[in-house]
């Protein structure tokens, strides 16, 4: 079952179990499940327990149903991610020089054209072995 597929299968279940992992709370909420991730760093959104960094993190399905029925929460959530988007994208575009690289340009320097490369000058005394 791909992912599609099992998102419309879970909006369809009449009673949500109590915990939903993140593609879920994504899915109840209507954010993306990579999203999840940047609610959850700014503090939007709180995970059940003390999970590692590394382990499944958990959300209660009723605290989900609040935050779903508040407009100012989901206008903060929306900003958030907003605003992660807006800072990478112009992390990227300072890192590569004023604007951004243009369509057809590199984003890295490249090496320098082979005519403007010097050639070391043979020296006086390999001259004079000849």
């Amino acid at each position: 079952m791909n992912a599609v597929e099992q998102q419309a299968e879970f909006l369809n279940w009449k009673i949500a179990p109590a915990r939903l992992n993140a593609s879920q709370a994504a899915w109840y909420l209507g954010f993306e499940p990579h999203e999840i991730t940047i609610l959850a760093a700014t503090g939007l959104l709180k995970p059940l327990g003390h999970p590692a960094r590394n382990a499944t993190k958990f959300f209660a399905t009723a605290t989900l149903e609040q935050l779903r029925r508040d407009e100012k929460w989901l206008i903060r959530a929306t900003d958030a991610v907003a605003a992660y988007w807006k800072d990478g994208n112009a992390r990227k575009r300072s890192a590569c020089g004023r604007g951004g690289a243009k369509r057809g340009e590199a984003l890295r320097p490249v090496a320098p054209a082979a005519d403007k490369i010097a050639v070391p000058q043979a020296s006086p005394a390999a001259a004079e072995r000849e």
